[in-house]
C-alpha cells in the first residue's frame, strides 16, 4: 500500500480540489468531470496513411510515451488528435511539470503500437500512456514489460488489463456496480436485465450478476442479437411483474428498438425502475420518452463541461469525450513525478487505494489493472441528464 501523499495545490487555480487531493491522500489531477464514451473491445483502425513522425511535448527530465492512432482510419485520427491536444493542455496547466511527452503514432494497429512503445522506451520513457484500442494493448504491454515499464492504456476492454497494464477508461463494470448499488439503497431487491449479445453485453452481464448478488436477486436476464430485441422482449415483459428494476445496457439508437419491443410485448415500463450504464448519456436517450425517469451511472458532467470550455479557448474546437483520459493521464504522471521520487511509477504508488481526483472525478487502479471510478447517478429527462446522487468524495471501505 502506498503511503498517503501529502500535497499542496499541484495545479494553478485548483484551490477547492487541492483540499480534495489532501483528503484522498493522493495526487490531485486538476480539473473537473464528464461521462461515458465507447471505444470498446478489440477494435483497431486501419491506417489512413503513413504513420506520423514522433513528436516531443515539453522539456522535462521525466519522459513518458503517449501512443495514439494519429494516422488511424475513420474517426480514430480525429480522436487521437483531440487526445494529444488534451495532453498538451494538461502540461500547459500544470505548474512547472518536469515531464517530456514522447508522442508516437501507432496508426491504430497492434504492430504500430508495439513499434511506437519500443521507440519511446529506447528514448528513455519511464511510463507508457496508451494505446487507445484494445487489440493494440498486448503488443505495447509486451514491449513495456520487458523493460519493467508500466502502461496506462485507454481501452475499455478489461480483458487486456493485467500485471503492469492499467486501464484509465470508462469501464462498464463501474457503471453497473454503481447503478445497481444505488437502486438497492433505494429499496430495489429484484432485478431484471435485457442485454445485447456482444462484448459489451458480456461484461455487463458479469458485473450485473455480481452486483445483484450483494443483496438482491435476478428475476430475469435475457440477451438479444444486436438489432433484434423483439426476440426476447416477451420474456422480459412477462418477468417484470416480479421485478423492481430493469437494466438496459445499450446505446441510444438501439434503446429505441428495445423500448419499442418491450412496449409491443405488453411491458409497463413505468412500473419498474429503469437502469442504464454510461451509454445512456446520449441525446437519443433523452429524447426517448419511454426512458424518462430512468437512472444511469456516469461521471458528474460538470467537470467535462469546464474542461471543454478550456479546451475550446485554446484550440477553437470541441474535444472528443475521451480527451479527458489523456488529460488525466498526463496530470497523474506529472503529479507522481513531482511527489514520489524514484518510486513514482511503481505498482504500490499507482494502485494507491485512496485513488486520484481527475476531470471525471475519483478513480483508482486495481492491482489487476482495471479501475474503479466514483460515479454520479443521473436521471433521464427531456432536457438531458439530471443529477440524482453526486459522485463520492472518497473511496469507502
Amino acid at each position: 500500500m502506498a503511503d498517503p501523499l501529502r500535497l499542496t495545490s499541484l495545479h494553478s487555480g485548483t484551490t477547492r480540489r487541492s483540499a480534495l487531493g489532501l483528503l484522498l491522500g493522493a495526487p490531485l489531477l486538476a480539473g473537473c468531470a464528464g461521462n461515458n464514451a465507447s471505444l470498446f473491445g478489440g477494435d483497431q483502425a486501419v491506417p489512413s496513411g503513413p504513420p506520423q513522425q514522433g513528436q516531443a511535448i515539453g522539456s522535462g527530465n521525466v519522459k513518458a510515451a503517449l501512443v495514439l492512432p494519429l494516422s488511424g482510419q475513420g474517426n480514430a485520427s480525429s480522436v487521437a488528435r483531440s487526445m494529444r491536444n488534451a495532453a498538451e493542455l494538461a502540461l500547459a496547466e500544470f505548474k512547472n511539470p518536469d515531464i517530456q511527452l514522447l508522442v508516437k503514432d501507432d496508426a491504430g494497429t497492434a504492430a504500430g503500437a508495439q513499434q511506437g512503445v519500443q521507440q519511446a522506451l529506447d528514448e528513455g520513457a519511464e511510463i507508457v500512456l496508451g494505446p487507445l484500442f484494445g487489440a493494440s494493448v498486448p503488443g505495447a504491454a509486451q514491449a513495456a514489460r520487458a523493460r519493467g515499464v508500466p502502461v496506462i492504456a485507454f481501452s475499455t476492454d478489461s480483458s487486456v488489463a493485467g500485471r503492469g497494464v492499467y486501464l484509465l477508461s470508462f469501464l462498464p463494470e463501474s457503471d453497473v456496480a454503481r447503478i445497481v448499488s444505488y437502486a438497492a439503497s433505494s429499496g430495489k431487491r429484484s432485478f431484471a436485465a435485457m442485454l445485447p449479445q456482444n462484448a459489451y453485453g458480456n461484461v455487463v452481464e458479469g458485473a450485473f450478476q455480481q452486483a445483484v448478488s450483494r443483496g438482491g436477486r435476478v428475476a430475469a436476464l435475457e440477451r438479444y442479437a444486436p438489432g433484434q430485441p423483439q426476440t426476447v422482449a416477451r420474456n422480459i415483459a412477462q418477468a417484470l411483474g416480479r421485478a423492481d428494476a430493469l437494466l438496459l445496457a445499450d446505446d441510444g439508437e438501439a434503446l429505441a428498438g428495445v423500448t419499442a419491443a418491450l412496449s409491443a410485448s405488453g411491458a409497463d415500463l413505468k412500473r419498474v425502475q429503469l437502469l442504464g450504464t454510461g451509454l445512456w448519456d446520449d441525446p437519443r436517450v433523452f429524447s426517448n420518452a419511454a426512458l424518462h425517469g430512468g437512472l444511469y451511472a456516469a461521471p458528474d458532467p460538470s467537470g467535462f463541461r469546464a474542461f471543454a470550455g478550456r479546451y475550446r479557448a485554446k484550440y477553437g474546437q470541441d474535444p472528443v469525450r475521451t480527451a479527458t483520459l489523456a488529460y488525466d493521464a498526463v496530470a497523474l504522471v506529472a503529479a507522481l513525478a513531482r511527489t514520489q521520487g524514484g518510486q513514482r511509477f511503481s505498482p504500490e504508488v499507482l494502485t494507491n487505494p485512496s485513488g486520484f481526483a481527475g476531470i471525471d472525478g475519483l478513480f483508482r487502479f486495481r492491482p489487476d489493472g482495471t479501475n474503479e471510478r466514483g460515479l454520479a447517478v443521473m436521471r433521464v429527462a427531456a432536457g438531458g441528464g439530471q443529477p440524482v446522487a453526486g459522485s463520492p468524495k472518497s473511496f469507502g471501505a
